[in-house]
């Protein structure tokens, strides 16, 4: 049997999709108005799925009171009312899409200590979410699935 918890989150934070490897032109090509110069925010909510046995004696498979305080150090201090491009440092060399940003969401979680991390949810807009999960068998290699994509 397979117990899982799932917490929500939400933190505001702004991006421009951009890489210097491409020209303008070609970044407007790819990423539309989202490579505006200035940016662009969303209010985004982040979904933590952990998983682990029931302890016997507290009936629980990790305690909230510890995963909020590390979600929250780990992802919304860093993260909340922030420019991604300019202010996360792992954005400064990688296009900060929110599939970048679901995937640098798990690799700062999967230390949790008390339960596995086995997925992470953002949803950027009510029409996209993007979401990440643990391989049966294999802890660091993950995927990523896109969610509903209409504009």
């Amino acid at each position: 049997m397979k117990i899982s918890l799932t917490k929500r989150y939400r933190f505001a934070a702004s991006h421009r999709l951009y890489t210097p490897r491409l020209s303008e032109a070609e970044n407007k090509r790819v990423y539309g108005k989202c490579s505006n110069a200035y940016g662009h925010g969303h209010n985004y909510v982040v979904e933590v799925t952990v998983t682990g046995p029931v302890d016997p004696e507290t009936g629980m498979i990790a305690n909230v009171g510890e995963l909020d305080p590390f979600v929250q150090r780990e992802v919304i201090e860093p993260f909340d009312q922030r420019f991604l491009n300019e202010e996360v440092p792992e954005f400064r060399e990688q296009v900060a899409t929110t599939e970048n940003v679901c995937r640098e969401i798990f690799r700062r979680l999967k230390s949790f200590p008390s339960a596995k991390l086995e997925r992470v949810r953002v949803e950027e807009t009510s029409k996209n979410s993007f979401e990440i999960e643990a391989d049966v068998g294999a802890f660091d290699e993950v995927r990523v699935s896109r969610g509903a994509t209409t504009q």
